[in-house]
């Protein structure tokens, strides 16, 4: 067994209030009877040396990684898991006796996501939009099992790096566009999944959206990995369109409980982690 009585764990980002990880995660290990606790910590770019130090010296059993940090951590860690290795981000990290090693879990909670909605990824037109932390952890995932993908980002070089990282790991060609209304129809006219991988439309700029919905249309899935708001406005655009809609609650709740069983040796309750989250969101 991994826990050990009065182990704290956390997340590190900025920014940090949006987060319904410490709720999820507190949830499950009260329900498991597990003496531990979960806590949010707001570590800025600057900061983000001196926070790892920080964290292996007051023996943070383990962590999550968020928004800006999935990258610029891999250096200040001891080691990585294969997928943390192969994507190049990291978003959650185990205090092995000291030992910071990195993981990655955000692509297979993004495919769990699709599946728990009946939604194989498996030989799919996907159009995935970001290619940040998050973006880079679901498009080598999703890569794998696609029969094509296209990458959108708003700075183009930055999707051509991954795009070219996959093409010389996987074997796989990805296809890129720059994050533009007429690339957006024409890249969308085809496609199955469309995947937002970016923070676009997060509480508090609830009123923006990275595609309306004149460039969606019915017969595609629409998967937003923001989850607060839990309805964004693009998956409000996306049922406007007649498209399928998955809210990023699955994808923070399977990824979250992976980290779970990283950190702790135990099998958390998804429908647990679920609620918790749902509750938070709902302000009840």
């Amino acid at each position: 067994m991994l826990t050990r009585v009065g182990d704290i764990y956390g997340i590190i980002g900025d920014p940090i209030e949006h987060s319904s990880s410490p709720q999820m995660h507190n949830a499950a290990f009260k329900k498991l009877g597990l003496n531990c606790i979960y806590l949010p910590f707001r570590v800025t770019r600057r900061d983000l040396k001196s926070a790892v130090i920080g964290m292996r010296a007051l023996n943070i059993r383990g962590f999550n990684v968020i928004t800006p940090h999935k990258t610029a951590i891999v250096k200040f860690l001891d080691g990585l898991d294969e997928a943390a290795q192969e994507v190049g981000a990291v978003n959650t990290v185990f205090n092995d006796e000291g030992r910071l090693i990195g993981y990655n879990t955000d692509g297979l909670g993004a495919v769990r996501a699709l599946e728990e909605q009946n939604e194989d990824p498996s030989d799919k037109r996907i159009v995935l939009i970001g290619a940040g932390g998050a973006g880079r952890a679901i498009a080598f995932t999703l890569a794998r099992r696609a029969r094509s993908m296209f990458i959108l980002n708003r700075t183009q070089r930055r999707a051509v790096k991954l795009a070219k990282d996959i093409e010389r790991k996987l074997g796989k060609k990805i296809l890129v566009r720059s994050l533009t209304r007429d690339s957006l129809l024409r890249t969308l006219q085809d496609a199955d999944i469309l995947v937002n991988a970016t923070l676009v439309g997060m509480y508090p700029r609830t009123e923006q959206t990275v595609a309306t919905r004149e460039v969606l249309h019915s017969g595609m899935v629409v998967f937003d990995i923001v989850y607060n708001p839990v309805k964004t406005l693009l998956l409000s655009e996306a049922e406007a369109a007649g498209a399928k809609t998955i809210t990023g609650v699955g994808m923070l709740v399977h990824q979250g409980a992976e980290a779970f069983k990283i950190w702790t040796g135990h099998s958390p309750s998804v429908k647990v982690m679920r609620r918790a989250v749902m509750k938070e969101l709902s302000g009840s």
